[in-house]
């Protein structure tokens, strides 16, 4: 794989699962797929929390794909432009992620007496997902940082 921190252009076409902090699109919307769907499909005992946790999910699965599909195009060009809101657009995936998974720990942390058995391991589950989301989209976030700063 080449490294993409090395040049400041954002790949294009099939070059985007190639390169080094792109590839991890693939990994961030399968993850934050999975999110979407365990606490879509869990209990709610706290909805204004969950409700974060769904939205999060829901925009961040949309903006990876979006930007998936535009680099694949090669909508970019090459700009510059591109690369600043590919950094902005992983900086504030990386901090909603990190605010829905602690979100959701504490849902999951405080409904534990109330749905026990499945409900609560699926829950559990929605957890785990978005702290490793988090943790994806925080490299991706480095590397798109790195990225942005040589250009």
């Amino acid at each position: 794989m080449s490294s993409s921190t090395s040049s400041s252009s954002l790949p294009s076409g099939l070059a985007v699962l190639t390169t080094f902090p792109d590839v991890l699109f693939i990994p961030e919307i399968i993850i934050g797929g999975l999110v979407w769907i365990l606490v879509a499909s869990s209990r709610v005992p706290l909805p204004m929390l969950q409700g974060w946790v769904m939205f999060v999910s829901v925009f961040c699965f949309v903006m990876s794909i979006s930007l998936l599909c535009l680099y694949f195009c090669g909508v970019h060009g090459g700009g510059s432009g591109w690369v600043t809101l590919d950094a902005v657009c992983q900086v504030t995936a990386a901090l909603f992620y990190l605010s829905a998974a602690v979100l959701e720990a504490f849902a999951t942390y405080a409904s534990a007496e109330m749905f026990p058995g499945q409900l609560y391991r699926e829950n559990i589950a929605a957890v785990v997902f978005a702290f490793v989301a988090t943790l994806v989209y925080v490299i991706h976030e480095v590397f798109s940082l790195l990225r942005w700063k040589s250009s």
